[in-house]
């Protein structure tokens, strides 16, 4: 094991009241191997909770897509396997298991015990690739309880075992083989992470992702657990992926405008497509890797975006009646992309590669981008022109809705200035300290602001149903009576006006009624703080309020309920207690229909209460539901229905 496999932790007694002279060359501690991924494995996965558990599934699938990148596999399998294990399979090549001559062991066991062993350094197996730089798979298996890697290859199977990162086993023969590929099954290790529960919808989609970016790459995911099973393979690739992100929506061109191109070693595909919504969906990937804070590649998308668009229009004489100048924004509403690139030698910011760094990615993708979309426009005059006229409709919208900030900035609404006349204010002004419930209707605003803690806790009543926003533009937000007190409330504002230092509030809390119209007011919501202010979802500050569905009563005695099956076990307790006569189930149609007390006790007291925190696993599946469920097309959503409806429980119309 060569040193730079090895992590020194300096602890310096003097700094933390210790006497200084103990820091002698005994104090500093050598963790060898993989032992310093298992003392600090957030430095390698992010965390230890959800999403660093899901990421030793991700890192291990990074390496057969990048043997499917290489022209070498053809097939991925993940299961999760009744026990909670998970076993990834591929058809690839298999990690080499000759010798390796300057470590003294086997290609396999130097990939999975060794930090930075792997075949994506010098180039010559893999141009391009994902996951973490050599240390996937050595991470993974440093954080397993139990491993076992098993190779085809020269028509045999070789098998090795490992706990918790050591080897258990040499690389051992156990029989033939007519194929080649590699299987990793591995169970998390609960003495690391907080859960070591699997979930379907943190695996399927990002699976289904990478399918959409290879295209002919097909992937199959199983779930062992309640067999449930999907396979996908787009012979389209990320022309597919456009036409599944506009699901629900109304196309101006029938087909995906796809852009292909090479320069300097750098791979560019894009593929979009506009559409008659007022949202921007655009995803960035580099080397599959998905780039959620974008980079350079974005940047140089949307430059020729503008640019291209605006020598088009200028050149047909498309914005002769046009007295504003078209903006950037303007050239993106509406439009669905998936912009993929290929980087020999990426650079991203930070170990969970959220940002692409590349200087030179921007002007390759932003001459790939120009010359190839020009020449679309000019082979599609009819396409060419109907994307003008939408981006001119955006621009004319642009400028009411700058007439309506202006007249809303006087007001003090956008910077939390003048605070709603309805909003039932908390004491204390820390954010850290304070949250907000956006409670339905007056009388249930009412009883929320005398059960509150007036210390810490606010009230904001809505009366009505919200603007579906994903069917309006940011003028119709400005200017609904229904949003406004709520953009006032929170303080951080939209659109240019958008900071989100200012919030008001460490908790956003919806709190609508248990039936049909509240789940609809709570999706209505969703939506506007999806659209507008999504970073209060990103940095976990939205929160659902669980009101009971049922009180269940005898006597003095009263019990709440949050589900039928909470009901039944309350009804047999009860009738376990006498003969089962005047016992009292009431099912709560609305907030409204409980008094100050009942509210406190069940849905606001903090030491009681239930919270659902909400989060986005996958940026896009969350965009393919909102635009599915809330957009304008009618069929998308009726099949959704039909196929989900048997899933509904507590259902009250």
């Amino acid at each position: 094991m060569s040193e730079v496999d090895n992590e020194v932790t300096e602890t310096p007694q003097g700094t933390n009241g210790g006497n200084a002279a103990d820091y002698t060359s005994d104090a500093i501690q050598v963790l060898k191997g993989l032992e310093g991924v298992r003392k600090r494995p957030a430095m390698y996965i992010g965390d230890t909770g959800e999403n660093g558990l899901h990421e030793l599934v991700k890192e291990i699938v990074n390496n057969s897509v990048d043997e499917a990148m290489a022209g070498r596999c053809d097939w991925i399998e993940v299961a999760i396997l009744a026990d909670g294990s998970v076993r990834i399979t591929d058809d690839g090549h298999g990690i080499p298991v000759g010798r390796h001559e300057g470590e003294g062991k086997s290609g396999v066991e130097v990939v999975m015990t060794m930090l930075h062993a792997g075949g994506k350094f010098d180039k010559k197996a893999y141009q391009v690739s994902g996951g973490l730089h050599g240390v996937g798979a050595s991470v993974v298996n440093a954080l397993s309880e139990w491993l076992i890697v098993e190779v085809r290859q020269g028509g045999k199977v070789h098998q090795q075992r490992y706990a918790r990162g050591e080897p258990q086993t040499g690389l051992e023969v156990i029989g033939d083989a007519d194929t080649t590929g590699t299987i990793i099954h591995f169970q998390p290790d609960a003495e690391i992470f907080e859960t070591i529960e699997y979930r379907w919808e943190m695996i399927a989609p990002r699976l289904r992702e990478l399918a959409f970016l290879n295209k002919g790459l097909e992937i199959v995911v199983r779930d062992e657990r309640n067999d449930q099973q999907e396979t996908y393979l787009f012979e389209g690739g990320i022309v597919e992926f456009v036409t599944f992100l506009n699901e629900g929506r109304s196309s101006l061109h029938p087909e995906p405008i796809y852009l292909q191109g090479e320069r300097d070693g750098v791979g560019v595909e894009i593929a979009m497509q506009y559409n008659d919504s007022y949202q921007e969906a655009v995803f960035t990937y580099a080397n599959n890797i998905k780039t959620i804070e974008g980079g350079t590649h974005l940047v140089g998308f949307r430059a020729a975006l503008t640019s291209t668009l605006n020598s088009y229009s200028t050149r047909e004489d498309l914005l002769k009646n046009v007295k504003f100048a078209i903006a950037g924004e303007d050239t993106r509403e509406g439009l669905t992309a998936v912009v993929s690139v290929n980087v020999p030698e990426p650079q991203f910011e930070g170990q969970t590669k959220s940002k692409l760094g590349n200087s030179a990615v921007k002007g390759l993708v932003q001459s790939l981008t120009s010359e190839a979309l020009s020449t679309y426009l000019e082979e599609h005059p009819d396409i060419g022109k109907r994307i003008i006229a939408k981006i001119v409709e955006a621009g004319r919208a642009r400028e009411a809705a700058r007439k309506a900030r202006e007249l809303t900035r006087r007001k003090g609404i956008l910077d939390g200035g003048s605070l709603p006349g309805k909003l039932a204010d908390c004491s204390t002004r820390n954010p850290d300290e304070s949250e907000i419930y956006l409670v339905e209707g007056d009388s249930a605003g009412g009883s929320a602001a005398m059960a509150r803690d007036q210390q810490y806790q606010a009230v904001l009543p809505m009366f009505g149903k919200p603007l579906n926003v994903e069917k309006a533009r940011i003028d119709r937000v400005l200017g609904n009576d229904k949003l406004l007190p709520l953009i006032s409330a929170l303080g951080i504002g939209i659109g240019e006006e958008y900071d989100f230092s200012r919030l008001r509030y460490g908790k956003v809390i919806i709190m609508a009624d248990a039936d049909v119209d509240g789940s609809h007011i709570r999706i209505l919501l969703l939506t506007f703080f999806f659209r507008y202010m999504r970073e209060l979802i990103e940095k976990g500050k939205m929160y659902l309020a669980q009101p009971p569905l049922f009180l269940v009563k005898r006597g003095k005695r009263e019990l709440y309920a949050f589900n039928d099956q909470q009901r039944e076990e309350h009804l047999a307790e009860m009738r376990g207690d006498g003969d089962g006569r005047g016992i009292m189930v009431q099912r709560y149609k609305g907030l409204g229909e409980m008094n100050p007390e009942q509210l406190w006790e069940t849905t606001m007291d903090p030491e009681r209460r239930t919270l659902l925190q909400v989060a986005i696993d996958d940026a896009v599946e969350a965009e393919h539901m909102f635009t599915l469920l809330m957009g304008e097309q009618v069929e998308p959503r009726r099949e959704f229905i039909e196929e989900h409806a048997l899933d509904v429980k507590n259902l009250d119309i």
